[in-house]
């Protein structure tokens, strides 16, 4: 299981509110608050690093990519000697090559902004959860006539 998955487990059980004691359900918002910020913080770290590390891959693949890069790195790296195979690549043509390459794919830049997205969003539910449970409590009012 990766880690959204093990997220999203973890909101399915804690995002619950029990309707017969929200006295407990309110103050569980603080304790949530403080499981999910954590979470949020290292999300957010993991993807700055990843996305540091992408930068510094890009720069080396417009190296490669537009031959400028020493035929004793590529080889250190593993990297075909020619990345077009003989091919003329115009220079807008090029994100079609960063877009397509495997190394940056293998960055998984992409799944940390959307852990980030998805934490940032348990956060702002779990802010606002003392509505929900205010709600709660206000149409039992109604429904007892008060």
């Amino acid at each position: 299981m990766n880690y959204i998955d093990t997220v999203l487990k973890m909101w399915e059980t804690d995002s619950k509110i029990d309707s017969t004691s929200l006295d407990e359900a309110s103050r569980q918002s603080p304790m949530l608050h403080a499981k999910y910020l954590p979470l949020l913080s290292e999300a957010k770290m993991q993807l700055k690093r990843s996305d540091m590390e992408q930068k510094i891959l890009l720069k080396d693949k417009w190296l490669y990519y537009n031959g400028k890069m020493p035929k004793e790195q590529i080889e250190s790296r593993g990297w075909e000697f020619d990345p077009f195979e003989g091919l003329r690549v115009l220079k807008g043509e090029m994100d079609y090559y960063y877009d397509s390459d495997t190394d940056i794919q293998k960055l998984k830049i992409q799944q940390w902004k959307i852990v980030v997205e998805t934490l940032t969003e348990i956060v702002d539910n779990i802010k606002w959860r003392h509505q929900t449970i205010g709600n709660m409590i206000k149409w039992r009012m109604f429904e007892a006539g008060g």
